[in-house]
């Protein structure tokens, strides 16, 4: 006997194309998760009207993966001053 998959879906629209996502987070983060890769993909086809669809997804991956990796480090060096902060 199956066991259900406790997963929600939703239908979204990226960039002019239709994907089912399915995950356990909720319907609205999902949606506001695609609004933004949408909203993204967007910005980098107006700046470069020039490109194809993989080229701006890929550079939106690019972009993507960069705020990514400076909010990490923001939070690194948030955490090393509240360390300092309360061994003294």
């Amino acid at each position: 006997m199956s066991q259900p998959d406790n997963k929600n879906r939703v239908n979204v629209t990226i960039y002019g194309e239709n994907y089912r996502m399915c995950s356990s987070s909720s319907p609205e983060y999902m949606l506001r998760l695609a609004k933004y890769v949408d909203e993204k993909m967007g910005q980098i086809a107006q700046t470069y009207n020039h490109l194809g669809l993989n080229r701006i997804a890929v550079l939106t991956a690019v972009n993507l993966a960069d705020e990514l990796f400076r909010a990490r480090r923001e939070i690194r060096e948030l955490q090393n001053q509240l360390y300092r902060k309360n061994v003294k």
